[in-house]
């Protein structure tokens, strides 16, 4: 606004009306223009394309020693990287502790923790799918022996 405008507003001189335009217009003319998206040249072609999707899929294979490392694998999953945990060199106890506690990070990341075979779990975030079941060993081995 202007001294003289300031003048006349004072005055009594100047509507009201004329200061609102001239702040509009001083606001149009600091914003920048951007569309909120341009069109594609490709000859009109429509393409969806994922926003969420990763160049390179990773899964990480880890094997604890201790309880102290599955913040370590708790920090993969929220890179947003799979995670196959082998618990089969740690105490029972310990190995315990380390499923309950990557349990709660991937609920609270929306994954899912499926177990593979004794004491191995694949732990996912929510932009990988697991599908299938892999059965129990133990379970058929109890209905047919092994043969020697």
């Amino acid at each position: 606004m202007s001294v003289m405008n300031r003048f006349l507003n004072y005055l009594g001189l100047q509507e009201e009306e004329v200061q609102e335009r001239e702040r509009y217009a001083a606001a149009e003319e600091q914003e920048i223009e951007t569309p909120a998206f341009e069109p594609r040249k490709n000859g009109g072609k429509n393409n969806v394309v994922s926003i969420h999707s990763q160049k390179s899929a990773r899964v990480v294979l880890t094997e604890p020693r201790t309880y102290d490392e599955a913040q370590e694998i708790a920090d993969q999953l929220k890179s947003r990287r799979s995670v196959v945990v082998n618990l089969q060199r740690i105490r029972r106890d310990q190995a315990i502790r380390i499923v309950d506690f990557l349990s709660g990070t991937v609920y609270a990341l929306g994954g899912h923790i499926s177990k593979l075979g004794p004491d191995i779990f694949l732990c996912t975030p929510d932009s990988v799918e697991v599908s299938g079941t892999i059965t129990e060993m133990l379970s058929e081995e109890a209905e047919y022996p092994k043969m020697r």
